[in-house]
């Protein structure tokens, strides 16, 4: 459970238990129902996290609205748009293993989240982190990004934190939209419209370096072998 879940349902359970002593009974029932869904929609499960080497995992639950490539600064990417609706989880975790180059911050619209026009104009989180481990020499973006009713963005690391794949690092509040941007030779495991969840989806495969040849001395002790 995420913390803010028992800070909206805290003061909503007190109502409640105001309005049924002072009034009637019955006008408890709305806000404990609007308590047990901020405690429902605030939950925070557990994930089995995939070790599978260069995977890049989905930062969010929700379904695949797009898989496109894209220019940004000119270098080609590819971009897979995830739309969370109110009922999914909003907790966000880390795509990969690395550590964060950069977070900016960007004020602008509420659009739709579906809209494409929204992974640019809409108010978003933007966090650059250079792979690690399997993901070694790998840049991957990905934003938070604000949706129609989603007015608040929470993200939790700083630049020069080292993250797991699958790490928790915030949330979004109500409905919103998440993208990542790779690489565009990366092998892609998810179509549209698939339901993703956040760390235990592999949404695609980096590009592995080739095997390094044999050292020199590994091929002499080869050879004398024979």
């Amino acid at each position: 459970m995420v913390r803010d879940g028992y800070l909206y349902a805290a003061p909503l359970i007190a109502a409640a238990i105001l309005l049924g002593w002072l009034t009637y009974p019955a006008w408890a029932v709305i806000p404990v129902f609007l308590a047990a869904f901020f405690l429902w929609f605030f939950r925070d499960p557990e994930r089995a996290i995939p070790t599978d080497h260069g995977a890049v995992v989905s930062p969010g639950d929700g379904k695949v609205t797009d898989i496109s490539p894209v220019t940004v600064g000119g270098q080609r990417q590819m971009r897979i748009s995830i739309f969370l609706n109110v009922f999914n989880v909003h907790v966000n975790r880390s795509p990969i293993t690395g550590v964060i180059r950069e977070v900016r911050y960007q004020r602008g619209k509420y659009l739709n989240a579906m809209n494409q026009a929204s992974a640019e104009e809409n108010e978003q989180n933007i966090v650059t982190m250079q792979g690690e481990g399997d993901a070694a020499g790998q840049t991957v973006v990905f934003k938070q990004i604000a949706g129609l009713l989603a007015r608040r963005i929470v993200f939790h690391p700083e630049v020069g934190d080292r993250l797991e794949r699958g790490q928790r690092v915030g949330l979004i509040k109500f409905g919103s939209r998440v993208d990542v941007l790779l690489d565009a030779s990366a092998s892609v495991k998810v179509k549209l419209g698939d339901h993703v969840k956040g760390g235990s989806t592999v949404l695609a495969y980096l590009p592995q370096p080739a095997p390094l040849n044999e050292t020199p001395l590994a091929a002499a002790g080869s050879k004398r072998s024979r």
